[in-house]
């Protein structure tokens, strides 16, 4: 295994090109994730890929799991700080299929939901749908994505250290830290990702290549 260091740029551009180069269904839409911790800066990774994106004459759309999550009261059920209810029972993953998926597979609507839930104040957005034509993109971020069999073109995933991951994680959000040990053992996302980054320096990633 090698390891080619990048800038923050060159990463963009990198994944940008895989996913120019990947061939819609007829009548469909390509979907990939950026998939990481917090700690890792998804958001900002997917958010510079959907520009490019754009610049190249692809419509992409921006879909952020933070705003699929389930209402409080069933994601807080077992306390507000239980690892395992944040890793089984916070994403939302049926309403993501529902609003988002299902509607890009060939012959859908192309019509998505950007947004279902405010967590910070756990009210519905009531966000209307947006169109994405056949041949756009969705570009989806967050934690914990892989393994739920999500009908994902190309999946990226932000690898920290648990060190690194322990040291970026802010001391309110400690306690998900077992959640990622978990997520490592039993997803698996370095092997199940198409395409894997060191981050551990925000500023100086590696893409891993076998």
């Amino acid at each position: 295994m090698q390891v080619r260091p990048l800038t923050v740029d060159a990463l963009a551009d990198t994944v940008t090109e895989r996913t120019a180069q990947l061939a819609p269904p007829e009548g469909g839409r390509l979907r990939i994730a950026v998939d990481g911790a917090p700690a890792a800066r998804t958001a900002a990774l997917a958010d510079a890929v959907a520009d490019r994106l754009r610049l190249l004459g692809r419509p992409a759309q921006r879909i952020s799991a933070e705003d699929f999550l389930r209402p409080a009261s069933l994601r807080l059920e077992y306390g507000h700080q239980d690892p395992d209810a944040y890793y089984d029972g916070w994403l939302d993953a049926n309403a993501l299929f529902r609003e988002v998926f299902d509607p890009l597979e060939p012959g859908g609507s192309g019509l998505v939901l950007p947004a279902l839930r405010d967590a910070r104040s756990d009210r519905a957005v009531r966000a209307a749908p947006v169109a994405l034509p056949p041949g756009g993109v969705l570009v989806l971020d967050g934690p914990l994505l892989l393994g739920r069999w999500f009908p994902l073109d190309l999946a990226v995933h932000l690898h920290l250290s648990p060190a690194a991951l322990a040291r970026r994680t802010a001391p309110e959000e400690q306690w998900t830290l077992p959640a990622f040990a978990r997520y490592e053992q039993e997803t698996r996302p370095g092997e199940a990702a198409d395409l894997v980054v060191r981050a551990d320096d925000p500023r100086r990633p590696a893409l891993v290549i076998d």
